[in-house]
C-alpha cells in the first residue's frame, strides 16, 4: 500500500504541474512581449486581452470538447504569434501538448502539423516565397518538428502505460500478499489444532501401550497371587512380577510424557529388544512365543523402531487378553526399502467386520502409529483360526548422530 500511495502522490503532482505548464508558458510569453515590444500601449493591451482569453479558453473548454478546444487553441496561438514572436517561442508548445493529449488518430497529427506550421511561419517571418525550394524547405521544417514531437510524445505514452501497468501489478501483488497472509494465518491455526490433536492421540496411544498394559499385567499377577495363598513361593513370584511390572510401567509412563523412546531400545537394537519382549511375554503368560529375523538388520530411525516395538507390545497384550493361544510367532523382516513386522497366533480369532469399533483402541492405536509413518497395516483373522497382523513401514535409516547415540 505504501508503494501505490507514493506513486499516486507523484502522479498527482505531475498532473498538476503539467496542467500549469500552458498558463506558465502563456505568462512568460506575455511578460516578454510587454518588456520587449515598443509599440503603442493600445497594442499591448490587446495582446494582454488575447492572452487572458487564451487562458480562459484553456481553463473552461478543454475538459468538455477536445476537438473544439484544440481548434480554438491553434487559432489563438496563430493570432498571438502575429502579435509577438515570444508566443511562438513559448506558448506555441501548448498546441503540441494538447493536440497529442486530447485528439486521437489522424486528428492528433493534424493538430501537431497546424501548430508546427504556425510556429515555423512565425519564425521565418511569414509564408515562404513561391519557389519550389522555399516551399519544400518550409514543409521539411514542419515535417521534422511533427516527427520529433510525435516520437517524444509516443515514447511518453509508452512510459505512462508501463507505469500504469506496474501500478496495477503492484496492486495485484499487494492483494495477493494480503490473501496469502490470511491463508498463512489460517494454516497456522489448522496446524496448531492438528498438532494438539496429534499430541493427544500420541499420549492416548502411549498411555494405552504403557499404563494400560502394565496395569493389566499387574492385575493378572495379583489375582494369581491371591489364588496361590497356599503356595508361598508361587505367591511371592507373582508379587515380584507385579512389582517389576509396576516399576516398568511407571518408567514408561514418565518416558511417554517426555516423548522419549522405549527403554528397551536404549540398551539393545530392535531385533534384540523384540526377542527380549517375546521371551518375557512367553514366561509371563506361559505361552510359547518364537521370534525370527529375516534380512540384513540395520539401524533404523528411532521413530520407526519405537513404532514397531509398540505394535509388538500391543499385539502380544491383545493375544494375552483375548486369543487364548498356545503358540505365537513374531517375524521382523528387513527388506530393501521397508521393514515388516508380522505377529501371528493360533488362538480363538474373531471376525474383524463384526468387531466393535474396528477391534478396540489397541488396533486403532496400531493403525494410527503405522499411518503416521506412511506405512500400511493389515489384519487377518477368522473365528477358530487365529489372528495375524502385519505392519509395513518405510525403512528410514538412522542418521549418523542417531546411530552413534544408540
Amino acid at each position: 500500500m505504501t508503494t501505490v500511495t507514493r506513486l499516486d502522490r507523484r502522479e498527482h503532482l505531475l498532473g498538476r504541474l503539467l496542467g500549469a505548464v500552458p498558463f506558465l508558458l502563456l505568462a512568460i510569453s506575455a511578460a516578454l512581449s510587454l518588456l520587449t515590444d515598443g509599440r503603442a500601449w493600445t497594442h499591448q493591451i490587446v495582446t494582454l486581452g488575447l492572452a487572458a482569453f487564451a487562458a480562459a479558453w484553456i481553463r473552461v473548454v478543454s475538459p468538455r470538447h477536445p476537438a473544439v478546444h484544440v481548434t480554438g487553441l491553434v487559432i489563438l496561438i496563430a493570432v498571438l504569434c502575429t502579435r509577438s514572436m515570444w508566443f511562438a517561442s513559448f506558448f506555441a508548445f501548448t498546441g503540441y501538448l494538447h493536440s497529442w493529449w486530447m485528439l486521437q488518430g489522424k486528428w492528433r497529427f493534424a493538430g501537431l502539423t497546424a501548430t508546427a506550421a504556425i510556429t515555423i511561419t512565425a519564425y521565418t517571418g511569414g509564408l515562404p516565397e513561391p519557389t519550389p525550394s522555399a516551399i519544400l524547405t518550409h514543409l521539411l521544417f514542419i515535417a521534422a518538428i511533427v516527427a520529433v514531437v510525435s516520437l517524444f510524445s509516443f515514447s511518453g505514452d509508452i512510459t505512462a502505460e508501463r507505469s500504469a501497468e506496474r501500478k496495477r501489478m503492484v496492486t495485484r501483488l499487494e492483494e495477493t500478499m494480503r490473501e496469502n497472509a490470511g491463508l498463512h494465518a489460517q494454516l497456522l491455526v489448522q496446524a496448531r489444532e492438528a498438532g494438539v490433536l496429534d499430541e493427544r492421540q500420541r499420549m492416548a496411544a502411549e498411555i494405552h501401550d504403557t499404563l494400560a498394559q502394565g496395569l493389566a499385567g499387574i492385575v493378572t499377577q495379583l489375582q494369581a497371587a491371591v489364588h496361590a495363598e497356599a503356595d508361598p513361593d508361587t505367591r511371592r513370584r507373582h508379587v515380584d512380577v507385579a512389582t517389576r511390572l509396576a516399576r516398568e510401567s511407571l518408567a514408561e509412563a514418565r518416558r511417554s510424557v517426555h516423548a522419549v523412546g522405549p527403554a528397551r531400545l536404549e540398551s539393545a537394537p530392535l531385533p534384540d529388544a523384540l526377542s527380549e519382549l517375546a521371551a518375557e511375554w512367553s514366561e509371563l503368560n506361559s505361552v510359547r512365543a518364537e521370534f525370527t529375523v529375516t534380512g540384513p538388520a540395520g539401524a533404523l530411525h528411532p521413530e520407526v523402531e519405537a513404532t514397531l516395538l509398540r505394535i509388538a507390545q500391543e499385539a502380544l497384550a491383545n493375544i494375552a487378553k483375548h486369543a487364548g493361544a498356545s503358540r505365537v510367532g513374531l517375524t521382523l523382516s528387513y527388506m530393501e526399502d521397508v521393514v515388516v513386522l508380522d505377529v501371528r497366533d493360533d488362538g480363538a480369532g474373531f471376525d474383524p467386520e463384526r468387531a466393535p469399533d474396528g477391534g478396540g483402541f489397541g488396533l486403532a492405536s496400531m493403525r494410527g502409529r503405522v499411518a503416521r509413518l506412511a506405512g500400511e497395516f493389515s489384519l487377518e483373522s477368522e473365528p477358530g483360526a487365529g489372528t495375524a497382523i502385519s505392519a509395513v513401514i518405510p525403512a528410514v535409516p538412522a542418521t549418523s548422530e542417531e546411530h552413534q547415540s544408540a
